[in-house]
């Protein structure tokens, strides 16, 4: 079993990485008397009896969510909310986010704020998931006017990560969930990079070993990350590579539509091509981002029809705008990034030439 600590004093917590995770009721740090699972209608027929056999409890409920980003809302918010109290739930339970980043998310957002404040851990079931939401506390739901603008930081006890899992995501789903791991090659390990390169073929046959030691090198990455920066006031806010054009195809298109990570892709290649036109990057070094990525399955290009004036007022309302001013994350070098706030209109009509 790998394990990766995420050092945050109090509320530090481990991520716990190994296959078969989900039939070792000894991974829970404590135990709890009254237990409540929320997951989707997917995920559920494959691990929900598997989750519920990890807890020993006086009261254990379930609640299921619709599958999809499409229901990471303020109205399945206030669903959960009701059950959570119909249910008289205590501020001393638990509860349980058995799914990906939807579930996940908006679990922990749940955990924020009911009672102001219960226990959580999250058991993410997709690759994106594993390799990136479920880790470093950030909680929210989706508005029409912008993705994951209503939220709170909210840390979770302790995340399990079965790899074993992955072998029943649906391949576009795990494309997906590359778009993150290869995010954080960009960001700041151009040898990483070139593990992936390396490792494509195994990575797609879910070889268990590269699986584990990919999936650890990305929470290792958040983790060091987060532990620096937990609210994103710098340094976290690398991370988001790709996201301020991924977050506004994602609202442009509809949520569901495109998945997160296949919106975070096209957006990686749209952030790459400003930092060529800046003399950053070469153009061999953006061909090798998009050979990685199409390798994948993922796409290069924004939607058909989309340009440039259909992501402003997305992007001017994006998380990482201060005093009015858009800020991107740029690679500055291979294996390199950095927040920048001076990107100007040409630059942003070069993505489109």
């Amino acid at each position: 079993m790998h394990r990766v600590q995420v050092e945050l004093g109090e509320r530090s917590y481990p991520i716990d990485i190994a296959p078969s995770l989900l039939q070792q009721p000894e991974c829970l740090l404590r135990t709890y008397r009254h237990v409540i699972i929320i997951s989707n209608d997917t995920v559920a027929p494959l691990y929900l009896e598997s989750v519920k056999s990890l807890f020993e409890v006086s009261q254990l409920h379930t609640f299921l969510l619709p599958d999809g980003e499409a229901y990471k809302t303020l109205e399945q918010f206030g669903h959960i909310m009701t059950f959570l109290l119909e249910h008289k739930f205590p501020r001393d339970g638990l509860l349980v986010a058995l799914g990906g980043g939807v579930v996940g998310d908006i679990t922990g957002f749940v955990a924020a704020c009911y009672q102001r404040g219960a226990d959580f851990i999250q058991i993410p079931t997709t690759l994106l998931s594993q390799v990136d939401s479920s880790v470093g506390g950030k909680t929210a739901v989706n508005h029409p006017l912008g993705k994951n603008m209503i939220g709170a930081f909210k840390q979770p006890q302790q995340v399990l990560i079965d790899t074993d899992v992955l072998t029943t995501l649906p391949s576009r789903e795990f494309a997906a969930g590359m778009a993150e791991v290869i995010k954080y090659a960009l960001i700041a390990d151009a040898d990483f990079f070139s593990f992936l390169e390396q490792h494509t073929s195994t990575i797609q046959a879910l070889d268990s070993e590269v699986i584990g030691r990919m999936v650890q090198h990305c929470c290792q990455m958040k983790a060091d990350i987060v532990a620096m920066d937990e609210t994103e006031q710098g340094q976290r806010a690398l991370l988001n590579l790709g996201h301020t054009f991924g977050h506004a195809i994602e609202a442009w298109l509809g949520y569901g539509r495109w998945l997160h990570g296949e919106a975070v892709a096209a957006g990686m290649v749209m952030a790459a091509r400003v930092s060529m036109h800046r003399g950053w990057l070469t153009q061999a070094e953006l061909d090798r981002i998009c050979a990685l990525l199409q390798r994948f399955g993922l796409p290069i290009e924004p939607p058909e029809g989309m340009v440039i004036a259909d992501f402003m007022p997305f992007m001017k309302t994006d998380k990482k705008v201060r005093a009015g001013q858009m800020r991107f994350v740029l690679p500055t070098a291979f294996g390199y990034s950095k927040v920048i706030d001076d990107v100007n209109d040409s630059e942003l009509q070069s993505i489109f030439a």
